[in-house]
């Protein structure tokens, strides 16, 4: 399949840029993936749509200030000390956690060698340019341990490229979902963002349960699809874990005949990751580079709650492998007519 087979047009303004006034007071639309209907409904009438006995899976993973900026030291006489970079760190490369994998704004400009310094006076050293690879990751290594309260210090929310401005203080608490528990995320799993405690409250009322797993979102959250064959595309690898319970927990309900719905993208890769040919979930820790484009057959998801995704993206693709991609497309132009809010802080989509 080609790449252009996954754009649409999507007006500017739809695009949103700060969450809604409050946490859950977002439309959603419901999209039958067998006919292509959709209906249009609140957040807060999710509950009425999932049916008992279904077992709802959440991403518990939980945003780092991963988002630093640093000052380029001068050495001797070479150029362009004094710069500023922003970096974002993406994940330790040594168990020492002294040495992080980082994409660079202005990469090119980054050699070996060169020396940042960081909010708090601590300096880190580039090991690792890659620079025959061309790409913009590098390696920095620090003379001690980065610890949470460091970033804490010195980094800011990692807010997407396509929200234009500074990330503030409510983006501190809104840019993270309300059951994250384990840090780790470079982007947040955004569809969580649009659950409150009464809506979790009213699906266990309702005989809906409801488990965690973890997923770090990592590099494909940034990187866009750059060859026009999208099976030519490489997803980077993330980390996930599933808890034995939530596992077992799983197979039961797949056993009993009950619905798994996936919250999130991260979950459902998490999911269909885990599982053997089968449809088995399998506890534990591991890592995932999977990539899931129309043809794809799923072994454990049978519904999907997510967000609205940008055109040409991985995201896109996954969705389109659940639901179609011709009543993926049909429903994002009906959520432009509608004018449904896009992306991150945008609307909700549940696929039945």
């Amino acid at each position: 399949m080609k790449l252009s087979d996954f754009t649409f047009e999507l007006p500017q303004e739809l695009i949103a840029q700060k969450p809604s006034g409050v946490r859950g007071e977002d439309k959603l639309m419901r999209l039958d993936r067998v006919t292509g209907a959709v209906s249009h409904f609140a957040m807060a009438d999710l509950p009425d749509l999932v049916e008992p006995g279904t077992l709802m899976i959440f991403n518990n993973s939980k945003v780092r200030r991963s988002r630093c900026y640093g000052i380029k030291e001068s050495s001797g006489s070479e150029r362009g000390s004094g710069a500023e970079r922003e970096f974002m760190f993406l994940n330790q490369t040594t168990p020492a956690g002294d040495t992080w994998r980082t994409m660079v704004k202005g990469a090119k400009k980054v050699k070996g060698g060169n020396t940042f310094r960081f909010t708090d006076g601590s300096v880190g050293t580039i090991v690792d340019a890659e620079e025959d690879a061309g790409t913009e990751f590098r390696t920095i290594q620090f003379p001690f341990q980065l610890q949470e309260d460091w970033f804490e210090r010195n980094g800011h929310i990692p807010l997407p490229p396509y929200i234009r401005r500074e990330d503030d203080d409510t983006d501190s608490e809104r840019y993270q979902t309300i059951y994250a528990k384990e840090t780790g995320s470079s982007a947040c799993p955004t569809a969580g963002l649009h659950f409150t405690e009464p809506v979790l409250t009213r699906l266990r009322e309702k005989g809906v349960d409801l488990a965690w797993l973890t997923l770090h979102v990592g590099l494909g959250t940034f990187l866009p699809v750059r060859t026009e064959n999208i099976e030519d595309h490489k997803m980077h690898e993330e980390v996930y874990t599933v808890p034995y319970d939530v596992a077992e927990k799983i197979n039961q309900a797949k056993k009993e005949g009950r619905k798994i719905l996936a919250v999130g993208t991260t979950s459902v890769r998490t999911l269909e990751s885990a599982s053997d040919e089968n449809g088995v979930v399998r506890g534990g820790t591991g890592s995932t580079h999977i990539f899931m484009y129309p043809g794809y057959k799923f072994k454990v998801v049978d519904q999907m709650f997510t967000n609205f995704h940008t055109p040409e993206s991985t995201l896109l693709m996954l969705v389109s492998a659940f639901a179609g991609r011709e009543h993926i497309l049909s429903a994002y132009q009906t959520a432009v007519e509608k004018r449904y809010r896009f992306f991150s802080y945008g609307d909700a989509m549940l696929i039945q």
